[in-house]
C-alpha cells in the first residue's frame, strides 16, 4: 500500500517539514518567498510551493 503525498499543506505540517518555527513559516509566507492561499479561514500551501523555496535555497548555498 503506498501514501500519497497530499498536493497542500497546512501551517503546521510546513513547520515539521522545514524544522521551523510558526511564526518563521508566516514570515516567508508574508515576505512571498512562500506561495499560499486560503480557503476560508484556513491557509494552504502547495507542495510544489514548498519544493520551489526549498529547491531556491539549496542554489543560493551553491
Amino acid at each position: 500500500m503506498t501514501t500519497a503525498t497530499p498536493e497542500v499543506l497546512t501551517v503546521p505540517e510546513v513547520m515539521t517539514a522545514l524544522r521551523m518555527s510558526r511564526s518563521k513559516v508566516y514570515d516567508l509566507i508574508r515576505s512571498k518567498k512562500l506561495g499560499t492561499f486560503t480557503e476560508g479561514r484556513c491557509r494552504r500551501i502547495p507542495t510544489d510551493s514548498l519544493t520551489d523555496y526549498i529547491r531556491s535555497k539549496m542554489e543560493e548555498s551553491n
